[in-house]
């Protein structure tokens, strides 16, 4: 069995873990919906709305992750991650680039220091393959460049009740990551419940998680309100019991300013401002950033512009 140095407040791996996330307190799913739907309809004013999509672009995880990309098409992911848009210097850059582990080299060699560089590993995005191959796969993609990795837990051994297996798996990987952050993938649209997303949630923290992730955006639902702030609460109060802050991750199907800035809301409400920054939030999304810089050129501007002012990704 693995261990590992126990946290202030709380051991890193109950004697039965089990035991522990059955023992976390119930999801009310009727609260939690009201709750995020509540918070939706908050608005902001205009000086705010400037910062919040600001504060969203610096937050992106810029992806490509299809079969079909190339080393051309992560260049110019690249290069709009560093400068979004070429027209204003002023656009902050984003938080990162994600790719597959085999164009890692490519984007880093475009980013040079500028962004960070996260690489989806261990068999993503079904998770499906021995430790030894997502070791491999985590190894390949740090010694590449990827100063972040985003892994996906076996959710199949998840909801089979073998979280002892999750666990020990993450505490490999995080092992093999060395320096580089990370990012532990809970694909909540395969957890079928709140419960569940939050048993995820603190068994990925336990394990030694930097970040936790919605989704990997090959599954529907990816992202949604709900489970974002099942996710938020548990790293409040994960916070609360440890001293230590675990970033949010969310991922697929955000594709607007205006749900972007609905999740920014979400977040300030429920772990508060300090995680208002792309040390604790990331948004993972490729068409969302031209959103928000359209919106951005609005507010500017005073006109909108088509989407012919906007890269293609």
């Amino acid at each position: 069995m693995n261990t590992r140095s126990a946290p202030s407040g709380l051991d890193a791996r109950p004697e039965s873990l089990s035991r522990f996330l059955h023992g976390l307190p119930g999801v009310d799913e009727v609260g939690v919906a009201g709750r995020a739907a509540g918070l939706a309809t908050r608005s902001i004013k205009q000086d705010s709305k400037r910062w919040a999509i600001d504060t969203a672009i610096s937050m992106v995880d810029l992806t490509t992750l299809e079969g079909a990309d190339t080393p051309g098409k992560v260049r110019a992911i690249c290069a709009k991650a560093m400068r979004p848009d070429p027209t204003d210097d002023s656009v902050p850059r984003v938080a990162a680039v994600c790719v597959y582990g085999d164009l890692v080299a490519v984007a880093r060699e475009t980013v040079g220091d500028a962004v960070h560089i996260a690489a989806v590993a261990t068999a993503f995005p079904s998770g499906r393959a021995s430790l030894e191959v997502k070791l491999h796969d985590t190894r390949d993609a740090v010694a590449a460049g990827a100063d972040e990795i985003d892994m996906v837990i076996d959710r199949g051994a998840f909801l089979a009740g073998d979280y002892d297996l999750v666990y020990d798996e993450i505490v490999a990987v995080k092992a093999a990551c060395g320096t580089a952050h990370l990012k532990v993938i809970l694909e909540t649209g395969e957890l079928r419940t709140l419960d569940n997303v939050r048993r995820a949630s603190w068994l990925a923290m336990l394990a030694g998680a930097d970040f936790i992730k919605t989704s990997t955006g090959k599954v529907s639902p990816a992202a949604t309100p709900e489970v974002t702030l099942v996710m938020l609460q548990a790293v409040r109060d994960f916070h609360v019991r440890t001293g230590r802050r675990i970033g949010v991750k969310a991922a697929g199907g955000i594709r607007t300013s205006k749900e972007a800035i609905r999740y920014l809301v979400l977040v300030n409400e429920t772990v508060g401002d300090a995680w208002l920054t792309p040390d604790l939030f990331r948004f993972g999304a490729s068409s969302l950033l031209n959103d928000l810089l359209l919106q951005r050129q609005r507010m500017a501007s005073g006109h909108y512009s088509g989407p012919d002012y906007v890269t293609i990704d």
